[in-house]
């Protein structure tokens, strides 16, 4: 199988491009990042990938015969319950969904993996999938802790996965479903995921130290890039990446 051409938007430090990489099935062949500390990372792991710096500067036109996959958390600041003045997708800087969905429109990508905070469910989630279905692609939603592939925290994101609507095969169940099930994933990805402290408990002794819920990372290398990376919401658990990349591999294989 050809790889597929990766456009890695909003891309901190790279957890997203390292993830889908590890399939081998994925290649990265752009990032945009405006902050100078993860940029350097990025220089640093990726030396031969172009770097944008400014979303709103992508010339979408430009790349549509050379990018397959278009991904990236877009800021959350204006979604996440921790912002009391949060305008959603009206705000600043989770405003930027626009941009995103800009580039769809532009590129017609066959696939789009998004990721955002859970709150998005109830401050734009609806929004985005209009925004989806208006352009002729098909969407399915998850939930998907770290901890489902036994990382010792909870770290629960929604997943936004897309792809054109002519494409669909009329199965039942939409066609990523099928395969994540196929993962190895140890919780349930829906709507109403909930990990208990038992449950991180037996995790974190797997790895010999203390659950968390906190905003840290597990599968990005540590010391330096975790620090000047400002791990703080500059990166996702790449082994989610990794399990969509290949379902979505495997969904083409099957298909093919």
């Amino acid at each position: 199988m050809k790889k597929l051409k990766v456009l890695d938007l909003f891309s901190g430090i790279g957890g997203f491009s390292l993830g889908l990489e590890r399939t081998g099935g994925f290649e990265t062949v752009a990032f945009c990042e405006n902050a100078e500390a993860p940029r350097a990372i990025l220089n640093k792991n990726w030396p031969n990938i172009p770097i944008f710096n400014d979303v709103e500067r992508i010339c979408g036109y430009a790349l549509k015969d050379s990018v397959d996959v278009i991904c990236g958390g877009f800021p959350c600041q204006d979604i996440s319950s921790l912002n009391k003045k949060g305008k959603g997708l009206n705000g600043d800087r989770s405003g930027l969904w626009k941009e995103f969905h800009r580039l769809i429109k532009e590129i017609k990508p066959r696939y789009v993996i998004g990721e955002n905070v859970t709150d998005l469910r109830s401050k734009g989630l609806t929004q985005i999938q209009k925004d989806l279905w208006s352009s002729g692609y098909d969407n399915e939603w998850y939930c998907i802790p770290a901890s489902a592939l036994d990382l010792p925290q909870e770290r629960d994101r929604v997943w936004v996965i897309a792809y054109p609507a002519s494409e669909r095969t009329g199965e039942h169940e939409p066609r990523i479903w099928r395969q994540l099930k196929r993962e190895n994933l140890q919780a349930t990805i829906d709507s109403n995921t909930e990990v208990s402290r038992e449950r991180l408990l037996d995790i974190a002794e797997k790895f010999g130290c203390e659950p968390t819920v906190q905003r840290s990372d597990y599968g990005i290398s540590k010391r330096l890039d975790k620090l000047r990376g400002h791990m703080l919401g500059n990166a996702v658990a790449p082994q989610i990446p990794e399990a969509i990349g290949r379902s979505i591999i495997n969904y083409e294989l099957e298909n093919t």
